[in-house]
């Protein structure tokens, strides 16, 4: 648990970094992550990618993406 929350962190991080941001500040680049994980995984399931466990840190980078371009959307950023 304490392995993913860091992933999730450092890829959601990233992620706000690529996509030329500052980030929501830890907790919420945490969560970000957390969520681009799963989101990552469902998204690369759906297109028949089989996703090893070893790879969660790209794959919620790809999902953090992905839903940090969808918050701002939403917000109109």
């Amino acid at each position: 648990m304490i392995f993913h929350l860091i992933l999730g962190g450092l890829a959601a991080l990233l992620a706000g970094r690529v996509m030329r941001g500052d980030g929501y500040g830890v907790v919420v680049d945490v969560l970000l992550g957390l969520v681009g994980g799963w989101v990552g995984s469902w998204v690369l399931g759906l297109l028949r990618f089989d996703v090893p466990a070893w790879s969660y840190f790209i794959t919620a980078f790809l999902g953090a993406i992905l839903i940090v371009w969808l918050v701002r959307v939403i917000k109109g950023d």
